[in-house]
Order: structure tokens, then sequence, then C-alpha cells
């Protein structure tokens, strides 16, 4: 036996590794960025110098629009709504509820949204697709009033499918220092403001995905009567952004503070802009959910309280503002066509003689016919 079989050679030429040959399309990913260049360019500010495709996004802060600017800063995915939109092949609305999951993070303690940068991971580069997915998210900073600054998209053969994703964002909004907003200036007598959600938005599809594709056996493609469309068109709605309707609402009446209603449902959220010794009173029965709620409990026979910790229940953003101002914000809200409605108000707990723990927010009554 020679010593070329013994040492394992091989009489034919190895082949040459590549980046492409392990799963990275340098070419692609160019192709990527001119794609979504138009997207970026939409979705800008005064402020933003430069333009894509520098290693870092500059953004001059103009001091003498604040006396004393305090920056607020948040990050957040969009969650399993995004196998939804990789098994329908439609992936140009997801990047609006990144925004929204992000911008209206910020606008809760009085931010304005400024600026927000993506992150795209995806088993394979398919350019047209990574540029769907920018015009979404650029769409949504239109809606936010932010500018979109850049941001990376990064190939992972090996980790994850060639039609695989998953997208994140941080967003930066600023606000004046005596004008943030949060628990400290909530008070008893003050009145709870619910801002209509456009639908699930995007939390709970975990559970969503599970009742109505693995349970019910329904098809994303199949008609829904309750919805007048396909289920996979309802459960993609986008999320409504509430940002700029925040600010605007803040700049016309007397906002305590507002809470984003996500992760965790409406009772959790409100309660983390609750102070301690202070209760909201929310009455179910002010509004009616959205049907693909009912349609959730009732394939999956979803208890309530699973329901309300689950899902927004058609309730995606909440404002507190002053009993003097409750007609003017429901105006303002009104005019720019948010659907709200007094939910409840903000009461003394009781002592703790009365009381066994500190409930920061109490449902009371039911939804009319969920």
């Amino acid at each position: 036996m020679s010593e070329d079989l013994l040492a394992g050679s091989n009489s034919a030429e190895p082949a040459k590794a590549t980046y492409a040959s392990a799963g990275v399309s340098i070419e692609a990913g160019d192709e990527a960025v001119e794609r979504m260049r138009p997207w970026a360019q939409r979705a800008t500010r005064p402020e933003v110098l430069g333009s894509l495709g520098g290693f870092a996004g500059l953004f001059q802060l103009k001091l003498d629009r604040w006396k004393e600017p305090v920056l607020a800063s948040s990050t957040d995915g969009v969650g399993t709504k995004l196998a939804v939109a990789q098994a329908v092949d439609k992936h140009d609305t997801v990047g609006i509820d990144l925004v929204a999951m992000v911008a209206d993070d910020l606008v809760v303690c009085g931010a304005e949204p400024l600026f927000l940068q993506d992150y795209v991971a995806v088993g394979k580069v398919v350019p047209e697709r990574i540029a769907d997915l920018v015009k979404g998210v650029s769409e949504g900073c239109v809606q936010a009033g932010c500018a979109l600054l850049g941001g990376e998209t990064a190939e992972h053969p090996g980790m994850m499918g060639e039609d695989e994703y998953d997208i994140s964002a941080t967003g930066v909004g600023v606000v004046e220092a005596d004008s943030v907003l949060g628990p400290d200036k909530v008070r008893a007598g003050d009145v709870v403001i619910a801002m209509g959600a456009s639908g699930l938005h995007s939390n709970g599809f975990s559970l969503a995905r599970h009742v109505l594709l693995d349970l019910a056996r329904m098809r994303l493609d199949g008609h829904v009567e309750e919805f007048g469309r396909t289920l996979g068109e309802e459960l993609l709605e986008p999320t409504r952004i509430y940002a700029k309707d925040c600010l605007a609402l803040a700049a016309e009446a007397e906002v305590r503070t507002f809470a984003h209603v996500t992760g965790g449902g409406l009772a959790a959220n409100l309660a983390r802009v609750i102070p301690s010794g202070l209760t909201a009173v929310v009455d179910r029965g002010s509004w009616t959910p959205d049907p693909v709620f009912r349609l959730i409990a009732q394939r999956g026979r979803v208890e309530q309280p699973e329901m309300e910790r689950t899902f927004n229940m058609g309730v995606g953003m909440v404002a507190v503002v002053t009993a003097e101002d409750v007609d003017r914000a429901l105006a303002v809200l009104t005019a720019r066509h948010v659907p709200a409605w007094v939910l409840g108000e903000v009461a003394k707990q009781p002592t703790v003689e009365e009381a066994a723990e500190d409930q920061r927010v109490v449902l009371r009554g039911d939804h009319p016919r969920f």
C-alpha cells in the first residue's frame, strides 16, 4: 500500500472553500442594501446626517429645541408573528409591527421618537425579501415620526433555515426633563382612557398559532366570515402606532402617563404606571374585544384570565389624564381617528386592614358577548 493512501491523500484536487460555498453571499447582501436604500431615505428627519452605508448613523441633536433634554431608549422585536409572515410569504408589514413595539414604548414616558436602527438575521439573504422587510420598517418610522438610521443584515447559514429570519430594533427618543411622564404624576381621581388596538398587534402569537393552526386546524389562506378576510390577513394586520397621537394628546391635555399594552396584557402593563397606594379600576363592559379574540377563546377553550394576561384584548395604548381634561383628550384622539373611550378611573386603595395585597389594577364586569 502506498504512502499516499496510508496518509489518506487523494489524487483529486480538493475544492477551494469560499464564503459563498459556506452559505454567505456578499453580492446578495450588496444588492439588498441597494434595494432597501430608497425605503431608508423615505424614513428620515432634518437632523439626520449622511446616508445609508456608513459605519455609524449620525443624528444631530439640536439642543436649542430643548432646555434639559433626556434621552430615552428602547429595544424590542416582533416575536412569533414572524412565523405567520414567513408561512404566507408576506414580509412588508412586520416591519411596521417592529417600529410600533419600539416607538410606542418610548412615547410612554413622553419621549418623541427620534431615530431607530434595525437588525435583520436571515438564513439566506434574498434581496427582495430584505427590501420588503425594510419597506415595512420605513413605513412604521414614517407613522411614528422617526428616522431609520441604518442597521444590520446578518446572514446565518447553518443556524437558520433559508426562509427563516428574525428582526429587532433599538430606538432613541428625547423628552424635556420636566415633562417626563410616569407613575409619580398619577393622582386619585384621574381618568383612564383607552385607545383601540388594530387587532392582536405583536403579542400572544405563540398561543394564537397553537389554538388556531394546531388545535383548530385552520388554514392561513382560508376565508373567515367573522373577519371578512383570510386568517393570515387578520393575523398580519399591522400594529397600530400611537406615538404621534400620544404626543399630540400630551400637547393638548394634561396627561399623567401612558401605558403601552403589550406582553402581559392590559392589567399588567397598566399596573406598571400606577403608584403604590392607588388602584386603576377598569370597566370591562366599556368595550367589546375584536372577533379574533373571541375566536381564539372559543376554539382553544382559553379561559378569560389567560386571555387577558396574554393578549391586549382590543386596547393597545392607555392614557391617564386629569378628570378635567377627559373631554378634551377624547376630542383630540377622535380628531386623529384613534378609537378612544373612558376605560376607568384611579382611586385610593383600601387600607392595609381592608385589603390583603397591593392591587394596582382591578378589572370589573364582563366583556359583552365575549
